[in-house]
């Protein structure tokens, strides 16, 4: 295709070019004297090879030179020196074989030459025909003894496709003057804007003009021809244009076309693919160990590679093009001070790269797509990166492109992108697949979709239900949908679907499938109490009736029940919960028995046991974001983290960013946000607590758990704020909601003494005693230290005389055994508080310090409140300073401990920190008894908290341990618990 010239721009003076202007002016007034030569300007496209010629055509013919001109154009290449016949005006035949000279046309030259020294301007040179070619080589070797000058521009620059030889490459250096036109510099460039501007202009415009023409002339006079002026229409405030569509009339657009066509096909298509297959820049991967000379990144053939896989091209010449085109600045240099991404390519500027694209037909946008996926699958690339290029393409009709969607969308959903593995699962549905496969994509999407917006996702695990026939995966789908419907708050839909599916006795030679149902409906069964009653029923009418029918899974569940209604002990509870955990297990069932083995050691206070399992749970196979055992672990991870007692880490975002989205609701309670809330409350942060609590809508919250455990946070709110009468309804409520559920002991929530608290507050001991006598009576028959400690230390408040001193100082001594501190500061300031009031004032100091050093150390604000006001209260002087934690360090003592958790040893820190070794000791013996630590390996944890041990929702990455014996059985994890029951 012959290339169309651009319109003509505006011209404006020769800018740089003094040095080549100075040159053809001597080599003017030496043909002029009778001995000639032959010039070549060389340049790229646009660097203004024409504009100089007729410079110099201007200047020769003023000083008395004939000037003949000539421009050469590819129509013209199959016409036998039409070039000359343009110079010399001259239609006669003429042969080659009428050497020297080419017969007439070399006589014609010879004539007018005698008569006035003659310029010949030929532009563009590299599209002559080969005998105009030749003769120009031939007539610069005779030049010497006429007054001609042959000035002939030509085309220079790294292509695709390889060039023919020069018009000087034949020629001895003394019959020719070769010079390259290079690019304007950035100062010449924005002399030109600021010239059209007015030195006025905006500087964000000045520097976007010369990134987008990288020293082009002809790109930057066409783009200030488009732009007009920047003050014109508001057109500065709108910041510099990143896309064609605000250019007008089009000049720029239209010459980076005609930059294109010059290069030819090969080097359009490349351009074109590096611009619309990675936006523009081209990333080839992280750096090797040891980079090139150069800089260039180790990976950077792999780019090369796919532009040339997708156009066709060759490697070699695609890599020398890219390195072409960044010393020409039209593609942007590899590791730039803002850009320190390795090994990257991009164009100079985003409407640069807007213009290469310009007017390229879609369809051919997703062919480029299409190749680019289908190399990098050949060629192994990761699942996201042929995945990316998918996206851009319609229907591709081949099994790999939906292996590669569900890969990467895996991969995309495991790191919490649950929006970029829902763009990948529905495009993966565009192609053509078995109906197994459609159902199984048509389930992950569904699960993603409802986790990610809870209205959605439904009607996608319905249509895979359809799909579904055989009994085993009919059972999975089914349990996925109603896992999504009982989360809604269609429970009794949810129900009533599980019950469907052995009506018909299809599950009757399938004794697990009918296990694996009824599990699933006894554990969505507490998303509605009513529910909840008649499934627990029949499970314990089965368990009484026939117990052989009931796996391990089924009898943890019911181990679950007995707990929360207050039939059994913990050391009952976690005896018969290792018993199952050692028994054989089918792997469908074994995430529920995981995670209600979980769920009752988080209740036993064996929270290092609790860690365990659901990091074992989590890492197992088959763990669907939509089974319901997933969202039970992650509910137990947040519940032992907040049983630790740490307060200070918040989730961050409050479950956004980080935060696995089956746990955070739009605008409904969860266990997330009352951790969240929670913790914001223990944290002192009541303003941004509140905030949380008015973003949830309870009125329309369907009668949940998770509502009952939101309802007990929102009243810890409540009653931190002042608003005791309103957090005595919410605890109440939450009591009244857990006992419709056969729910009574406090290890599910303690809405007991929270009710009790606020009842004291209020001035009613007499309601509070009752509630906290029962909290007591039940926390004796789970007996734990936690739930034994908090019930004392409340019937101790809520007691008069001898018998309140005796209670509160019994839960003090309970409590100090344990590892967690919240409930022993809590136990702490209420044993100083009655201590103070019967004139013990002493005694109640020493206690009330020690509540406040270990609120300091867990961050527990609201708890360092209230212990410092009991301080006052005793007549204490307040204090001006923390004493523990990590804001009671100094500077000193910061720096060397951060030296100490990195590895440093106390001789490196004392070399370091240009101190004698044993100011390093005594800092560190100081930071351990503030962060009341032992040994220099809790430094870190002390510092920056582990992630796994706050509310926080992501996962921790755990390699689950190889399980000994059958597959089916987890009898190895069993091994994870402490001998004897906390």
């Amino acid at each position: 295709m012959t290339p169309t010239r651009p319109p003509t721009t505006h011209d404006g003076p020769l800018r740089e070019r003094r040095d080549v202007l100075e040159l053809l002016a001597a080599e003017a007034e030496r043909a002029r004297t009778g001995s000639g030569r032959m010039t070549v300007l060389r340049g790229a496209t646009g660097i203004g090879r024409s504009a100089v010629l007729e410079a110099v055509a201007d200047d020769g013919a003023a000083h008395g030179m004939r000037v003949l001109r000539a421009r050469c154009s590819a129509e013209d290449t199959g016409t036998d020196l039409a070039t000359v016949r343009q110079l010399l005006g001259y239609d006669a035949d003429c042969r080659p074989e009428d050497r020297p000279g080419f017969g007439r046309f070399w006589r014609l030259l010879r004539s007018a030459a005698a008569d006035s020294p003659i310029l010949l301007a030929v532009d563009d040179a590299h599209l002559a025909d080969h005998l105009s070619r030749r003769w120009l080589a031939e007539a610069a070797r005779r030049l010497d003894e006429l007054a001609v000058l042959i000035v002939v521009t030509e085309r220079s620059q790294y292509d695709i496709t390889p060039p023919a030889p020069g018009l000087a490459h034949a020629l001895s250096p003394t019959l020719v003057h070769v010079h390259t036109l290079a690019p304007l510099s950035c100062t010449a460039a924005e002399t030109m804007v600021r010239d059209r501007f007015g030195p006025h202009a905006p500087d964000a415009w000045v520097d976007g003009c010369v990134q987008a023409c990288a020293g082009n002339p002809l790109l930057l006079r066409a783009l200030l021809d488009d732009l007009g002026s920047p003050t014109r229409d508001g057109h500065a405030a709108a910041g510099f244009p990143d896309n064609c569509a605000d250019l007008y009339p089009g000049a720029f657009a239209a010459a980076v076309a005609w930059w294109l066509e010059s290069a030819g096909p090969g080097t359009a298509a490349v351009a074109r693919a590096l611009a619309q297959l990675v936006g523009g820049q081209l990333a080839y991967g992280q750096p090797a160990e040891g980079q090139m000379a150069d800089g260039q990144s180790a990976y950077e053939e792999d780019g090369v590679e796919l532009l040339a896989g997708v156009t066709g091209a060759d490697p070699a010449r695609v890599s020398g093009w890219v390195t072409a085109m960044q010393r020409l600045g039209l593609l942007r240099p590899r590791h730039l001070r803002d850009d320190p991404g390795p090994g990257r390519i991009r164009f100079a500027h985003p409407l640069l790269r807007d213009a290469v694209l310009d007017g390229w037909p879609r369809p051919q946008r997703q062919e480029a797509h299409h190749r680019a996926a289908a190399f990098l699958y050949r060629r192994g690339g990761t699942a996201e990166a042929v995945a990316g290029h998918l996206l851009q393409t319609p229907l591709v009709g081949t099994e790999w492109a939906v292996d590669a969607l569900q890969d990467a969308a895996a991969t995309a959903a495991r790191d919490g992108r649950a929006g970029d593995a829902v763009d990948h699962l529905r495009r993966a549905l565009d192609e053509p697949m078995a109906r197994d496969r459609r159902a199984e994509v048509l389930t992950e999407l569904g699960s993603l979709e409802f986790t990610a917006v809870r209205s959605s996702g439904i009607p996608r695990l319905t249509e895979a239900l359809r799909l579904r026939e055989l009994p085993r995966e009919r059972v999975q789908a089914t349990v996925t949908l109603c896992s999504a419907l009982a989360q809604r708050g269609e429970a009794h839909a949810a129900f009533d679907l599980l019950h469907d599916l052995d009506l018909d006795g299809g599950l009757a030679d399938e004794p697990l499938l009918a296990r694996t149902v009824r599990t699933a409906s006894v554990l969505l069964s507490d998303h509605d109490p009513e529910v909840r009653l008649t499934v627990y029923a029949g499970l314990r009418d089965t368990a009484a009736r026939s117990p052989a029918l009931l796996g391990p899974a089924e009898q943890a569940l019911l181990v679950r029940y007995e707990a929360t209604v207050g039939l059994l002990t913990a050391d009952q509870a976690m005896r018969r919960i290792r018993a199952l955990l050692s028994a054989p297990e089918d792997p469908t069932l074994t995430p529920y028995l995981i995670g209600t083995a979980a769920a009752v050691a988080q209740w036993s206070d064996a929270l290092d046991d609790a860690d365990r399992l659901v990091r074992f749970g989590l890492a197992g196979p088959g763990l669907s974001p939509l089974h319901p055992m997933r969202r039970a672990l992650l509910n137990v991870q947040l519940d032992t983290a907040a049983a630790r007692g740490r307060f200070a880490p918040v989730p961050a975002g409050l479950g956004a960013d980080g935060v696995p989205a089956d746990l955070a609701a739009p605008d409904g309670p969860s266990n997330l946000r009352a951790h969240s809330l929670h913790a914001l409350v223990e944290s002192g942060r009541l303003a941004d607590a509140q905030r949380l609590a008015g973003q949830v809508d309870v009125q329309d919250a369907h009668d949940s758990w998770e509502l009952n455990r939101f309802l007990y946070a929102r009243g810890m709110l409540r009653s931190a704020s002042g608003d005791v009468e309103g957090a005595l309804d919410d605890f109440l409520e939450c009591g009244r909601r857990q006992t419709a559920r056969q729910v009574l002991s406090p290890i599910v929530t303690p809405w007991r003494s929270a009710a009790a608290e606020c009842l004291l507050a209020l001035g009613s001991p007499q309601r509070a005693l009752p509630l906290a006598e029962e909290e007591y009576r039940l926390a004796t028959a789970w007996n734990t230290p936690r739930v034994l400690g908090r019930a004392l230390r409340v019937l101790g408040e809520a007691s008069s005389g001898r018998r309140g001193h005796e209670l509160t100082a019994q839960a003090v001594e309970i409590l100090r055994g344990t590892s967690e501190g919240s409930e022993l500061t809590a136990a702490l300031i209420s044993r100083g508080r009655k201590l103070t009031a019967a004139g013990q004032r002493g005694e109640a100091r020493s206690l009330l310090r020690e509540a406040t050093a270990t609120a300091e150390r867990l961050g527990a604000v609201r708890l360092l409140t209230l212990a410092e006001q009991a301080l006052g209260e005793g007549g204490a002087r307040r204090r001006t300073a923390r004493a523990t934690g990590v804001g009671a360090l100094t500077e000193s003592e910061h720096r060397i401990a951060g030296l100490a958790a990195a590895g440093r040893t106390n001789a490196e820190i004392a070399y370091l920190q240009h101190l004698a070794r044993r100011t390093v000791e005594t800092h560190l013996t100081s930071t351990y008894r503030k962060l009341g630590i032992r040994r220099r390996s809790e430094l870190p944890a002390a510092l920056d908290p582990d992630p796994s041990e706050v509310p926080h929702g992501r996962v921790c990455r755990y390699e689950p341990p190889p399980l000994d014996g059958p597959k089916n059985s987890i009898s190895a994890m069993a091994t994870c618990f402490k001998a004897e029951a906390p």
